[in-house]
């Protein structure tokens, strides 16, 4: 193969690569605005000068192809020098206002202003003044004075989110970004603008002026959004959830996320619905009770319904480990055959980008942990009908809302002698029900999801919660890295009282005098994969933060279709 060298060093290349293509694959970094990796080549910023032998004047690394021979010197004193003069006209027009800026902390304009510019100003004019705060759309806030036109936005919404909404006005200084005339920027994607603008010019709305960066804590997660199990990173401040970023994973959804999931999967963790307390019908009404009380009032319970009366729901926003508990609860326990799962699909709502028709971001996961009808036992429709003719007297469902799923499911709580409910926030279901366990949402919990691809993947507690506090209080920086958690730990931050539901069904079981060996989600996982062959020799530490294919996974699929 043809090679190049970069800062004295050669490096193979493939024709077509340019030297910033080849240097960033190989941990150069040459400074950069307008270049990405998944967008067209602009030009525009200039910021990645370099120095090639033989060529007179500097180049920009990001069009500059590779040749072979080349000489590439990206920190020569000419090279340096070149991006100070760049940086210095960037920033003539600037504002000075980087101590109200959301973008500050993560703003590669103060970056290299600090490390590739000369500290100091010779403009004495005065600024070029344009327009603040100007709504592009329903999530994105547009500051023109911050701009420094690399071109990224209009590029992203071209090119990858596929509807050509924004583009260049005027010309030189006074050149700014609008979108075309009877346009709003409102595609599904818009807010990746943000991540990837490099200065302060774009905004989430959602977010504009809630906190600083370096004021909260970022834990790897996945979106709950939908099936295709987008890798994010969820930031915390005061134990609440303030935001959700993309985070880079090439076989799962790249450097994107949508709006839906950037904005809405979120919001039930901080709302003021959330169940904090286990919760019993007393003469009608729903009572806060104590765990103890909860268990015990379940477990007798159970004891008077027949095997052949009970019907329990899995769920698809559940990890695979606390439909695993389910499941084996159902069949060890319970006894019963009556154990399906509720699909959330929208027909259309779909593209080829990212978004998928199926809402939940585990229905692969619930199915393989063993969430399907067994022989012989009812499906959801059957379970449905069985509650109708009162064949089924009692009905567990576990982080699924029973009763919002069809508007005549209201008066089918009425033939329920007991209706335990999973949840994590006051529901329709939580309304009809005779036990209600707080159980923890995707942010406050360790597990797995498997999306649409059979891509199994790691979600981490990013908020904590009473549970956790208790068994977390005393233990090692080391210990909790090994959790795979950074808690925040700012101030007297509220708790909530819930527990995985993993953990909730091992208290039952437990009660039932059956032994429930599970002290951690990764025991789950651990026993899962020894009696499940789709899961064989998994665990947290081979998932790692990019996830792991389902070997099996074609034949999954055809199983689990049929």
């Amino acid at each position: 193969m043809p090679t190049v060298t970069i800062n004295n060093k050669q490096y193979e290349f493939n024709p077509g690569e340019t030297i910033i293509d080849v240097a960033e694959r190989n941990g150069i970094h040459i400074p950069h605005y307008c270049w990405h990796p998944r967008l067209s080549v602009s030009g525009n910023c200039r910021m990645c000068l370099v120095d090639v032998e033989k060529i007179p004047k500097l180049v920009i690394a990001c069009s500059t192809l590779c040749m072979e021979g080349m000489v590439v010197h990206v920190d020569s004193e000419k090279a340096v020098a070149g991006r100070e003069h760049v940086m210095e006209f960037l920033l003539i027009n600037h504002p000075l206002d980087c101590p109200i800026c959301d973008e500050a902390g993560e703003c590669k304009l103060q970056d290299y202003a600090y490390h590739h510019g000369t500290g100091e100003s010779r403009f004495t004019e005065e600024k070029n003044l344009k327009s603040k705060r100007v709504k592009l759309g329903p999530y994105v806030m547009f500051d023109a004075e911050r701009c420094i036109s690399c071109a990224r936005c209009i590029s992203f919404s071209k090119e990858i989110a596929q509807q050509d909404q924004l583009t260049f006005v005027q010309r030189g200084d006074r050149v700014t970004i609008e979108t075309f005339p009877g346009k709003e920027f409102d595609n599904p994607y818009s807010l990746n603008v943000v991540d990837i603008c490099p200065v302060g010019a774009l905004t989430n709305i959602d977010f504009r002026f809630k906190a600083r960066v370096w004021d909260m804590s970022a834990t790897s997660s996945i979106c709950p959004g939908c099936a295709r199990g987008c890798n994010i990173d969820i930031w915390v401040r005061n134990n609440e959830i303030l935001r959700l970023t993309p985070r880079f994973n090439e076989d799962v959804n790249d450097y994107w996320m949508c709006d839906n999931g950037r904005i809405n999967s979120f919001k039930h963790v901080n709302a003021e619905t959330r169940i904090d307390m286990p919760k019993i019908r007393k003469s009608g009404e729903l009572t806060t009770g104590g765990w103890d009380e909860a268990i015990s009032k379940t477990v007798s319970e159970l004891k008077r319904v027949k095997p052949s009366e009970i019907a329990v729901l899995g769920s698809a926003f559940a990890t695979v480990e606390d439909n695993y508990a389910l499941a084996k609860f159902t069949k060890n326990i319970l006894h019963t055959k009556n154990i399906d799962l509720v699909e959330h699909f929208i027909p259309g709502d779909e593209d080829e980008i990212l978004i998928r028709e199926d809402k939940t971001p585990n229905t692969l996961g619930a199915k393989l942990a063993g969430v399907v009808p067994q022989k012989n036992g009812l499906n959801f429709s059957q379970i449905v009908d069985g509650i109708k003719n009162k064949s089924i007297r009692c009905l567990i469902a576990m982080e699924e809302d029973f009763v919002s799923l069809s508007s005549d499911f209201v008066t089918l709580t009425e033939n329920l002698d007991l209706f335990i409910v999973f949840a994590a926030n006051h529901n329709e279901s939580t309304k009809y029900a005779h036990v209600v366990f707080p159980a923890a949402t995707f942010a406050e919990k360790n597990g797995i999801f498997v999306n649409f691809q059979g891509q199994v993947q790691r979600i981490k507690p990013a908020v904590m919660t009473v549970d956790m506090d208790r068994s977390l209080d005393g233990m090692s920086l080391s210990r909790l890295d090994k959790f795979g958690t950074e808690f925040d730990r700012w101030g007297k931050s509220k708790k909530i009282n819930s527990i995985s539901s993993w953990k909730i069904i091992t208290k039952l079981a437990n009660a039932f005098g059956v032994k429930f060996n599970f002290e951690t989600s990764e025991d789950v996982l651990i026993e899962l994969a020894e009696v499940n062959k789709d899961f064989k020799e998994l665990d947290y530490e081979k998932i790692g933060s990019a996830g792991v294919k389902l070997k099996s996974y074609k034949k999954v699929e055809e199983r689990i279709s049929v």
